[in-house]
């Protein structure tokens, strides 16, 4: 078993570059289908979930390879249409190949997606949205029979909350249509922008990104045969790498990252105590908390869907209060079962309430190391960021959800001064 030794109290400082979004280039490889040629995907990151997404190109008939952080994929020899359950069942974001599999062959066939188990997340409004395109669906014991008996026809979508993967899925099976579809109360996140400037290098006409109505002009035809796209730098790694100087103390420096993207997360460290400077794409970070002064107690934090506070940065910026004085509340408003990891937090010595949808941390003057087990990817990453504020030794277990979205976290944080390595850990 592999684990993360953290060995906390020593304050961070020097400069990181945060790696390409997982939450962007996923849906962006999945749309490397709609291009009968290659497609070069620049700032890729090394993550277990971009490579189940490689081994489901692969599976699909796709010449995949990795240079560096570039990912090459050749989509020209695509031959199959159906993933298999096991594929599926790794990876919850894999439900975004159905409408780049329909746009392309016409027809899909997936099972239900699997991922990190933090609550009830149904696909039903992308099934909807599909439909409404003219597929034909059938639910059979959470297989996925999806056809069109002429063509994806253009449009009027309402989605009655936005939803991030319902949207892509859209804008998959929109920019592949004649004419226009209009997608009313989208998702605006970041990362579904970047998915637009891919699909409109294929010749997509999009507007509206990032407001309450996108209009999509399709491309019925093959579109080009040759892209390149950049992924851009993923505001949640950037979130926790933020919470971590924070709760650690140090001067830091985060560089390519877009400093509008975590705004919210910005604003909560600033109400803390915390000193952060901007520039056009780093972020400096200096928290005086190793000089024996402690970070004070943020607003309630409240998640919402972009550009509110981003349910992926709660845990990380938890963590961050756990020594804050005073109480912070948390209202946690798009997932369930998000605050798993609470418990764990508790084996360090951190006071956590939690009722339903709240939160209260109630700030403790010391955190002691301990035996950790991540329970989710952002739950993984939040006791990393806890650990490193903690006297002793902290040992962090399951990491195979830390590592579907941090590339080598350890490497990091371990450049910005943290004690922390990873290890084989027998029990016995």
């Amino acid at each position: 078993m592999e684990i993360l030794r953290v060995t906390g109290g020593t304050q961070l400082s020097g400069s990181v570059r945060i790696h390409g979004a997982k939450n962007s280039v996923l849906p962006i490889m999945a749309a490397s289908l709609l291009v009968r040629g290659t497609t070069v995907i620049h700032n890729c990151p090394k993550l277990s979930d971009v490579q189940v997404t490689i081994r489901i190109l692969e599976h699909l008939g796709c010449k995949v390879r990795r240079e560096g952080s570039d990912v090459i994929i050749d989509a020209a020899t695509l031959k199959r249409f159906d993933i298999p359950d096991g594929l599926m069942r790794e990876m919850r974001s894999s439900v975004v190949f159905l409408g780049a599999i329909l746009a392309r062959c016409e027809k899909a066939e997936i099972s239900s997606p699997g991922g990190c188990e933090l609550g009830p997340r149904p696909i039903n409004l992308h099934l909807e949205a599909l439909a409404k395109f003219g597929a034909n669906i059938r639910d059979e014991g959470g297989n996925l029979t999806c056809s069109v008996c002429d063509k994806l026809r253009s449009c009027e979508i309402h989605f009655p909350t936005p939803s991030v993967g319902a949207t892509e899925n859209t804008l998959l099976a929109a920019s592949r249509c004649e004419g226009t579809t209009t997608i009313i109360n989208p998702a605006r996140e970041p990362e579904i922008a970047d998915l637009a400037e891919f699909l409109g290098k294929l010749g997509a006409k999009i507007s509206g990104v990032g407001s309450g109505v996108i209009s999509v002009c399709g491309i019925p035809s093959a579109g080009a045969s040759y892209i390149e796209h950049s992924i851009i730098p993923d505001r949640i790694v950037c979130a926790t790498y933020m919470s971590a100087v924070a709760a650690a103390g140090g001067d830091a420096v985060l560089e390519s990252v877009y400093p509008g993207h975590v705004a919210p997360i910005t604003e909560a460290l600033r109400q803390m105590g915390v000193d952060i400077s901007l520039s056009d794409s780093s972020i400096r970070v200096v928290s005086r908390v190793h000089k024996g002064a402690f970070l004070k107690s943020a607003k309630p934090i409240e998640t919402a869907p972009y550009p509110g506070f981003p349910t992926d940065a709660q845990a990380p910026l938890m963590a961050a209060c756990l020594k804050a004085e005073g109480n912070t509340v948390f209202v946690e408003n798009i997932f369930e079962n998000r605050y798993r990891h609470c418990e764990e937090l508790r084996r360090l010595g951190a006071s956590i309430k939690t009722e339903g949808k709240t939160a209260i941390v109630s700030g403790v003057r010391k955190l002691k190391g301990a035996s950790l087990q991540s329970t989710d990817l952002r739950g993984g990453a939040s006791l990393v960021v806890a650990a490193l504020s903690a006297a002793g030794v902290s040992n962090v277990s399951q990491l195979q959800h830390i590592d579907r979205g941090y590339e080598s976290i350890e490497r990091d944080l371990t450049q910005l001064g943290a004690k922390i390595v990873r290890e084989n850990f027998s029990e016995g």
